[in-house]
C-alpha cells in the first residue's frame, strides 16, 4: 500500500515523504529531513490493495491527520481496514 506523509501549515500540505508498505504492512520509517512539531497527514492508497485482491471496497484512501508535539518521540499509527471499515490509534 502507497503511504504518502504530509505536513499541513496554514492550511496547505507539503508532501514530505511516500513509501510503499512491507509485506507485513508496515513502513520501517519515513526519510524525513526535518520533523517540525506540528500538523501531520498519513494518506493510505488502499483502493490498489483492494482491486489485486479482487474485492470491491467503500474507502478508497484513508486520510489520518494527527499532531506531533515531541519530535523527539516515535511515532505508530496503525490502520486497521477492512473493505467496508477502518479504525486507527496512536501505538506505541
Amino acid at each position: 500500500v502507497l503511504v504518502k506523509l504530509f505536513y499541513i501549515q496554514a492550511d496547505q500540505s507539503t508532501l514530505v515523504d511516500q513509501q510503499f508498505t512491507n509485506a507485513d504492512g508496515r513502513i520501517q520509517a519515513f526519510q524525513i529531513d526535518q520533523s517540525p512539531c506540528g500538523s501531520y497527514q498519513l494518506c493510505f492508497e488502499v483502493a490498489a490493495y483492494f482491486q489485486a485482491l479482487n474485492v470491491d471496497c467503500f474507502y478508497p484512501k484513508v486520510c489520518i491527520d494527527f499532531y506531533v508535539k515531541d519530535i523527539e518521540q516515535h511515532y505508530h499509527v496503525p490502520l486497521l481496514i477492512s473493505p467496508f471499515s477502518y479504525s486507527t490509534y496512536r501505538g506505541s
